[in-house]
């Protein structure tokens, strides 16, 4: 069945739309696809415009497990021989550690589907979406978000005001990481983007990153993408790092009064890509080609904010499902919300993160010694079951 599988939908050209593809592989019997992502209002958002047309298409039914990132289970799992998953939504820096770590399969830019107008893949795709191992499905963004309620008669407009507790007091949540907290500490002196990951590189830069963020009192650290959106919602905090997606979710359906602010946005890209030891690595493929369709690509992009990958998908985003929000407005690289953003930089991130982490989690519990608190710990307290120096990816708790 697998040979089959390949065979079909790797050799078929004619294939132009996530329907055909469908048509095309709904002949194989049907077994189940396990998808690990990352939960909440996105995945409710994948399921919707990725697994249930998926499995409407091929009779595969789609069972997804959630996670925070990381690739430490990655690791131990095909160091075992025992991987229980068939396709992993990671973000890039993630896959590019993985797959030089050999722990994923490298993959073929001939599965994927041609554009709406019969283009190759290659020319849809935007710069730096086609890995070795991974396909970048969609660009999300790290954000602050904030109260509206906070600050009667103002407002932060600019990351600076992330790290002034002056003029906007209130306790702050950031995510567990190193990867975005340095990149705003470094812009809140005024660093230019452009100079951002060569500072970084130094002792000065990291330290003064550091120093930065040690500044900050009432600051709470989260992990789960969920997380900051519930701190901010329970008043626990009046701003929060979190992801673009999860805060318009928080808006636009839950009417929760926090607001975007954009500037410093720091841009990553999602992909798909599929683990050694893979239990269906020729099904794996298919959804991968399926899902990256640009008619999938709208869909996804017209429930949840995140950029597509594809030039011809960006084109055909309109209003959301209900008809009432423009989502051209809401997603990353609009041009309005884009001004000031910073695209991370992966191949800093997989060189360098070990060294990173180790700064970031020796100033973390020194911080924390001092009494900064994590979120749902008394003051002074580890996580639990963390140990110094857990953090293994750049991209852990995304998106």
């Amino acid at each position: 069945m697998g040979v089959l599988l390949a065979a079909v939908v790797l050799l078929s050209p004619a294939l132009r739309a996530d329907e055909d593809a469908g048509q095309m592989i709904s002949s194989v019997a049907a077994t189940e696809l396990v998808v690990l992502s990352w939960g909440g209002a996105y995945e409710r958002a994948q399921r919707q415009a990725l697994f249930e047309p998926f499995t409407a298409a091929t009779d595969i039914p789609v069972r997804v497990q959630q996670y925070d990132g990381g690739i430490g289970d990655l690791r131990q799992a095909v160091a075992e021989g025992r991987v229980p998953w068939d396709v992993i939504d990671m973000t890039r820096s993630q896959a590019k550690e993985a797959c030089g770590e050999n722990l994923l399969q490298p993959l073929s830019w001939s599965l994927l589907a041609p554009a709406p107008d019969g283009s190759p893949a290659q020319r849809d795709f935007i710069e730096g979406a086609l890995g070795r191992c991974a396909i970048t499905h969609s660009i999300f963004a790290t954000v602050v978000a904030y109260r509206r309620d906070a600050f009667p008669g103002y407002r932060p407009t600019r990351i600076d005001d992330l790290f002034d507790q002056q003029r906007f007091p209130g306790p702050r949540a950031l995510q567990r990481t190193p990867a975005v907290n340095l990149e705003w500490a470094l812009l809140s002196y005024g660093v230019p983007r452009q100079e951002l990951y060569q500072l970084l590189s130094t002792q000065r830069g990291l330290s003064l990153a550091l120093e930065r963020i040690a500044e900050l009192e009432d600051l709470q650290w989260w992990e789960a993408g969920d997380t900051p959106v519930r701190l901010l919602a329970e008043k626990k905090v009046v701003m929060a790092s979190g992801y673009n997606g999860r805060f318009f979710d928080a808006i636009v359906n839950r009417g929760l009064p926090i607001e975007i602010l954009w500037d410093g946005q720091v841009q990553e890209h999602e992909t798909w890509a599929i683990p050694q030891h893979a239990p269906h690595p020729d099904m794996a493929r298919a959804f991968i080609r399926f899902a990256t369709s640009s008619q999938r690509q709208v869909a996804l992009a017209q429930l949840i904010p995140y950029g597509p990958s594809r030039h011809s998908a960006t084109l055909q985003i309109g209003a959301d499902s209900d008809g009432g929000v423009d989502m051209r407005l809401h997603i990353p690289t609009h041009p309005l919300n884009a001004e000031r953003a910073v695209t991370q930089d992966d191949d800093w991130y997989a060189s360098t993160y070990r060294r990173v982490s180790d700064y970031f989690h020796a100033a973390l519990l020194e911080g924390e010694e001092k009494g900064l608190m994590l979120e749902g710990e008394e003051k002074g307290l580890m996580l639990e079951g963390e140990e110094q120096g857990s953090i293994d990816s750049p991209g852990a708790g995304r998106p």
